[in-house]
C-alpha cells in the first residue's frame, strides 16, 4: 500500500501551485482590456455607431451648402384620347399624340439665418404635336436664366435650430464613443476577475480534495488502532465527498467563465487563456470636487443636458411657427420661346414674378393655443427631468469617489487576512497531526483560509471595477493624470 503524503509537505506543494501558475500566465488585465477595445463585438458596435453618427453630421453640414440640381422629364410621350369641353357645354373626344419634354438646371443656396432659399435656374422645354400639321406643331420654350427667392415668413426655421443642436449632438456622440470604450474596459475587468475567481476556486477545491483525502487516510489508520471514533471517520469521509463535488463544480464554473471572457474579447476557442493577478494598485488621490469638474468638462451627459434644453426651446418655436403659414416668392430673369431651339436664346423677354401666399386659420377652436401650451408644458417637464438627471449624475460620481479610500483599505485588510488565515491553517494542521485539535477545528481553519483568499480576490475586483467606472464617469485617468477624450 502507498504511504500517504505527510500533510505539511502536501500543503507546501499545493500552496506553490497558484504562484507557479501565475508565473506562467501571459495575459495581464491591461492586455485583456486592450483586446476588448480592439476586437470585441462590443467595440465593433461602438465603432459602427461612431461612424454612423459621423456621416449623419456630414449630411447635416450639406444642408447649408449650395446644391446643383438637374430636374426634368426626358422623354415624355403620350398618345391618348382627351376630353375637350365645348362652348355649348358638351364634350368632344379628340385623339392626342404629343411629346412634352423639359429639363431644368438650378443652383440652390439655403439661407440659414432666414430659412429661405435663393436659386439660379435655367430651363429648356420641347413640345411636339404629331396630329398637328402646321408650323406650330413643334415648339421650344425655356428660361435663359432667372434668380428666384423663396422666403417663408414667421415660420419655423429648421436650419437655424439644427445649427444649434447638431454640432452638440455630434460632439456628444464622440464622447459617448470614449465612454463606451471605458464601459467595455469595465466589462472586461468584470469577466477577467470572474475567470480568476473561478481559477482560484478550482485551486482551492483541488487542494481541499487532496487534503481531505490525506486526512481521511489518517483517520482510517487512527480508527483501525482505536484512537478515533467512527463518528469522526464518517465526518471526514463526508467532507471528502463534498470536496469531490466542489472540484467538479469549480471546474465547470471555470470553463463557463473562460468561455464568457473569450467570447467577449473575441478570442477563438483554440486559444489558451492565461491571466495575471493585478495586485499592483495605482496610487492617486481624487477629490469629489475634481471628479465633478472633470465630468462637467468631458462627459457627453453634460452636453446632452444643454442639447435637450435647446430641443425643448425648438419645440416651442416650431409650435409658434405653425400658427400660420406665409411665404414670399420673387423671381427675375429672361425667358423666350420659338420654333427652333436657338430662338429661345435670341432676344429673350424679361421675366418677373412676385407673390405672397398665406394660410391663416380664422377659427381653429383653440388648436394653436393648445399646441403652444403643450410645448410649454413639455419644456417645463424637460427642465425638471434634466435637473433631476444632473443631481443623480453628481451623486453617482460622489459615491464612486468616496468608495475609493474604502476599497484601498479593503484590499490591505483582505490581503493581510489572507496571509494570517494561511498561517493559522498551517498551525492548525500541525496541531491536528499531533492530536491537539479535532477535525472540526481544522475544518474551521480551512474554511477561514478559503474565505480569506476569496475576499482578497473580490476586493481586487471591486477596486478595478470602480477604477474603470470612475474613468467612464469623468473621462479622465487620475492615475496617469491625462484626459481620455480630446476634441
Amino acid at each position: 500500500m502507498n504511504k500517504p503524503t505527510p500533510l505539511p509537505t502536501l500543503f507546501v506543494l499545493l500552496l506553490l501551485v497558484p504562484s507557479f501558475v501565475y508565473s506562467q500566465r501571459a495575459l495581464s488585465l491591461e492586455d485583456i482590456i486592450t483586446r476588448s477595445k480592439e476586437q470585441s463585438p462590443a467595440s465593433k458596435q461602438a465603432e459602427t455607431r461612431k461612424e454612423n453618427r459621423y456621416w449623419q453630421y456630414r449630411y447635416y453640414k450639406t444642408n447649408y451648402n449650395p446644391q446643383l440640381r438637374l430636374d426634368g422629364s426626358l422623354p415624355s410621350y403620350y398618345k391618348r384620347v382627351n376630353q375637350i369641353p365645348q362652348q355649348d357645354g358638351t364634350f368632344r373626344y379628340i385623339p392626342v399624340q404629343q411629346t412634352n419634354n423639359n429639363v431644368n438646371l438650378s443652383l440652390q443656396q439655403p439661407i440659414s439665418w432666414t430659412g429661405g432659399t435663393i436659386s439660379a435656374n435655367s430651363s429648356l422645354g420641347y413640345f411636339r404635336d404629331y396630329k398637328e400639321a402646321s408650323s406650330l406643331a413643334e415648339q421650344w420654350s425655356g428660361t435663359v436664366m432667372n434668380v428666384q427667392l423663396n422666403q417663408p415668413l414667421f415660420s419655423f426655421n429648421q436650419l437655424r435650430w439644427d445649427r444649434k443642436t447638431e454640432p452638440l449632438r455630434y460632439e456628444e456622440s464622440k464622447r459617448e464613443y470614449v465612454e463606451q470604450m471605458e464601459f467595455i474596459s469595465r466589462e472586461a475587468v468584470d469577466r477577467f476577475f470572474n475567470v480568476l475567481q473561478a481559477q482560484i476556486n478550482l485551486q482551492i477545491a483541488t487542494f481541499n480534495l487532496a487534503n481531505n483525502d490525506t486526512i481521511y487516510k489518517i483517520e482510517q489508520g487512527r480508527y483501525n488502532i482505536g484512537t478515533t471514533s467512527q463518528d469522526k471517520l464518517l465526518q471526514v469521509e463526508l467532507q471528502l465527498l463534498r470536496s469531490r463535488q466542489a472540484v467538479a463544480q469549480a471546474r465547470l464554473d471555470q470553463e463557463t467563465a473562460s468561455l464568457q471572457l473569450r467570447t467577449y474579447i473575441g478570442l477563438t476557442q483554440d486559444e489558451q487563456l492565461s491571466l495575471i493577478l493585478p495586485e499592483s494598485i495605482p496610487e492617486f488621490i481624487v477629490t469629489v470636487e475634481e471628479a465633478l469638474q472633470r465630468a462637467q468638462q468631458n462627459r457627453a451627459a453634460y452636453i446632452a443636458f444643454e442639447r435637450r434644453r435647446i430641443e425643448a426651446d425648438r419645440e416651442i418655436a416650431q409650435a409658434r411657427g405653425q400658427r400660420f403659414q406665409t411665404e414670399f416668392t420673387a423671381a427675375f430673369g429672361l425667358n423666350n420661346n420659338g420654333l427652333m431651339m436657338n430662338d429661345v436664346y435670341t432676344k429673350p423677354s424679361e421675366l418677373q414674378q412676385f407673390n405672397l401666399t398665406l394660410s391663416v386659420p380664422v377659427l381653429d377652436w383653440g388648436r394653436n393655443r393648445s399646441r403652444m401650451r403643450t410645448a410649454l408644458a413639455n419644456k417645463k417637464l424637460n427642465d425638471y427631468i434634466i435637473a433631476q438627471d444632473e443631481v443623480n449624475f453628481e451623486q453617482e460620481i460622489m459615491t464612486q469617489v468616496r468608495q475609493f479610500e474604502m476599497l484601498r483599505l479593503q484590499i490591505e485588510i483582505t490581503k493581510k487576512s489572507d496571509q494570517v488565515a494561511t498561517e493559522r491553517y498551517i498551525v492548525a494542521q500541525n496541531r491536528y497531526l499531533i492530536g491537539k485539535i479535532d477535525i472540526t477545528n481544522l475544518n474551521i481553519a480551512l474554511t477561514e483560509k478559503d474565505d480569506a483568499k476569496r475576499s482578497y480576490i473580490q476586493a481586487l475586483k471591486s477596486f478595478w471595477t470602480a477604477y474603470y467606472d470612475l474613468r467612464r464617469l469623468t473621462l479622465y485617468d487620475f492615475a496617469s493624470k491625462r484626459l481620455l477624450y480630446t476634441e
